[in-house]
């Protein structure tokens, strides 16, 4: 998993005075999402994971936000909160994955799925997740029969490759 936060913006309110809000970026299994956050969601997490890991120190809670300079250390010092938590800890909290709105966690420790690829994988890391499907929007054994002479050979071909792959082909 790599989180970054590239931006900020400063939002107007009408019900509060503005305040400047943090765009997260997460990749985690190939897939990229973002998430936006204030300042003081930062620092609700930050309270609520010192209860359960080693925490690093969260950027100051006082600062101008008005001052872009200020708001930018800022932004350096959050990136750099949420990547230090992800490199300390080898199982994530729940609530630091809510946080980041991610819903599923490979089952695969940090240690193996950081692995480079000249790393010889075990036979259990290696396997696939998940099994291939093939779709068949209606029972190929069903199909009404063409009005043409010609068989259909690609549903012959593909079904005599899935039950039949040892016999060879007419």
């Amino acid at each position: 998993m790599e989180v970054y936060i590239p931006s900020f913006r400063y939002e107007e309110s009408e019900l509060e005075r503005g305040y400047t809000v943090f765009k997260i970026e997460v990749l985690m299994s190939g897939r990229k999402h973002f998430v936006e956050k204030r300042y003081s969601e930062f620092h609700a997490l930050h309270k609520k994971l010192k209860k359960f890991i080693r925490t690093p120190e969260i950027p100051s809670k006082h600062v101008r936000n008005w001052v872009p300079k200020v708001l930018e250390q800022r932004r350096q010092g959050l990136e750099l909160y949420l990547q230090t938590v992800i490199l300390e800890n080898e199982e994530l909290p729940k609530i630091f994955l809510d946080f980041l709105n991610i819903r599923h966690v490979p089952t695969l420790p940090k240690a193996e799925s950081c692995g480079s690829f000249d790393e010889t994988e075990s036979e259990e890391s290696s396997k696939l997740s998940h099994q291939p499907v093939l779709l068949f929007l209606r029972d190929p054994y069903v199909l009404p029969k063409a009005k043409d002479d010609f068989p259909n050979v690609v549903i012959e071909g593909i079904l005599h490759g899935i039950f039949y792959p040892h016999l060879l082909p007419r």
